[in-house]
């Protein structure tokens, strides 16, 4: 009896969740057709200027013109410096973030550089990374690893500095070793703290290379950006910059289906 009631509640439980679900997907497609909807009716009636914040219909033309040429080309250059960006800034920074886990000595001595380097804005070191690196696919990519690099490093530190000191001392005293405690405690500890990092630094790095490509570049959105203000092609600037939302959004769900895959996999 009292089994019948559990599965009676859980399954009421379960059909409110998804119906809450739903409505949120439909508040949310409302809330951009709405939006759409009054961006193109006040662009129709002249009470913004369409020629500089464009409307969705000439949007929709502009983005078929360029799927019949090199949009794609375009979308998996910046696809690609984001990604290798990324990749490196998380590799490199989780890297160091052990370093300085390990040495209390150097953390000591590189933490004001590091918060330094964190405010610092990155974009003021484009001229130079482009003089070092070069001016082409490498220095958008540094760019990229530049912004995202220092995240990484701090909010990695910082996760493992305030894993459970329990779990810590108990296998200290049954003789683990430094390495162990951290194979086996500290890093499994932290891997909630490393996909919040990943969800953090992949917006961070679309936003180092679109500033690479403003800066040096020949292919890719922020290259489209660029181009479609010199040349006042405003339906290009926005067509480009909803691209690059799509992007930053696809990006970002991957990293989300990454952890649920790897939580799983730890689960077990």
């Amino acid at each position: 009896m009292n089994n019948t009631k559990i599965s009676i509640e859980r399954e009421a439980f379960l059909k409110g969740r998804k119906r809450t679900k739903q409505l949120v997907l439909i508040c949310q497609i409302g809330i951009l057709l709405l939006f759409l909807a009054i961006w193109e009716l006040t662009a129709q009636l002249g009470w913004i200027d369409s020629f500089i914040l464009s409307q969705p219909s000439r949007i929709g033309s502009t983005f078929v013109n360029m799927a019949q040429y090199d949009l794609m080309t375009h979308v998996w250059v910046t696809v690609y410096e984001t990604l290798v960006g990324f990749v490196l800034g998380v590799l490199t920074g989780t890297a160091l973030a052990v370093l300085l886990w390990w040495s209390s000595f150097i953390s000591k001595v590189s933490e004001p550089y590091l918060v330094v380097l964190n405010s610092l804005p990155k974009i003021a070191l484009g001229p130079v990374i482009i003089i070092i690196v070069g001016a082409g696919t490498e220095a958008i990519i540094f760019m990229a690893l530049a912004i995202s690099l220092i995240v990484t490093v701090l909010e990695m530190l910082n996760g493992f500095r305030h894993t459970d000191k329990e779990y810590i001392r108990m296998a200290s005293a049954f003789g683990a070793t430094k390495q162990q405690i951290f194979l086996k405690i500290v890093f499994p500890y932290n891997i909630a703290t490393l996909f919040n990092s990943l969800k953090i630094n992949i917006g961070l790095s679309l936003v180092g290379v679109i500033a690479g490509e403003f800066l040096v570049s020949k292919a890719g959105l922020g290259y489209l950006i660029v181009y479609g203000g010199q040349v006042f092609k405003m339906d290009l600037v926005m067509s480009s910059v909803i691209i690059l939302a799509i992007v930053a959004a696809l990006m970002y769900e991957g990293v989300v289906l990454l952890q649920k895959l790897a939580m799983r996999w730890y689960s077990h």
